[in-house]
């Protein structure tokens, strides 16, 4: 079903898109240039790359996986800051982890959600993704909300970017909600929960992280 396919999918979706993810009152500052691309724009490319990257590995991908992996960690690698997110979804427990401890959980959360989601997403079939044009002018604003759809035979899913203007003049994703999940937000209280279920002990957490768990 449609649903099941956004549910598995959309996480990596995310990230693709997430330069910045939580960062909203780090990313919209005054002093940076005028943007090369506009959000909706910025949307609309990187969701292109994403759908080339699957078509073009669909058919080595249950033999060479990891083929496929690399290549979403390339597209991911210059519009993630994965210490900022890791610190995020971390919690109040990041401000109380050693720089160590809160940069190993990043590389282990990215690793995570490249082969978890990347996974899910190999199961795009028949869906279509559609960027809604904005119903004013964006210019001159720094933060914006993108609306995108996923089309399918099941029904139409909702995305809604909330995104900002960073400091060098990008555009980033602080945050996306789906039919009224917080994305962000889920991730954080993942950690949270698994910390407290443990007395607060984070390299359980830490080396435990798996995005799909429980």
């Amino acid at each position: 079903m449609l649903y099941k396919w956004v549910h598995s999918t959309i996480m990596a979706l995310f990230l693709v898109l997430a330069g910045s993810v939580f960062a909203a009152d780090e990313s919209v500052n005054a002093g940076s240039s005028a943007p090369e691309q506009t959000p909706h724009q910025l949307v609309t490319i990187v969701t292109d790359e994403l759908l080339k990257a699957i078509s073009t590995h669909r058919d080595t991908f249950d033999a060479e996986p990891a083929e496929f992996f690399s290549a979403l960690d390339c597209l991911l690698k210059d519009v993630i800051d994965f210490e900022w997110i890791a610190y995020k979804v971390m919690g109040s427990y990041g401000r109380k982890a050693e720089a160590e401890q809160r940069s190993r959980f990043a590389g282990i959360f990215r690793s995570d959600l490249i082969e978890t989601y990347g996974r899910g997403l190999m199961a795009y079939g028949e869906q279509s993704i559609v960027v809604i044009p904005p119903k004013e002018d964006t210019q001159g604003l720094r933060k914006v909300k993108v609306v995108q759809e996923i089309r399918g035979a099941d029904g139409v899913f909702p995305l809604v970017y909330t995104m900002g203007l960073n400091r060098e003049g990008k555009w980033k994703v602080t945050n996306v909600v789906i039919n009224g999940i917080n994305l962000g937000k889920t991730f954080r209280n993942q950690f949270v929960q698994r910390a407290q279920k443990v007395d607060g002990d984070i390299e359980q957490v830490i080396n435990n992280w798996s995005s799909s768990a429980g």
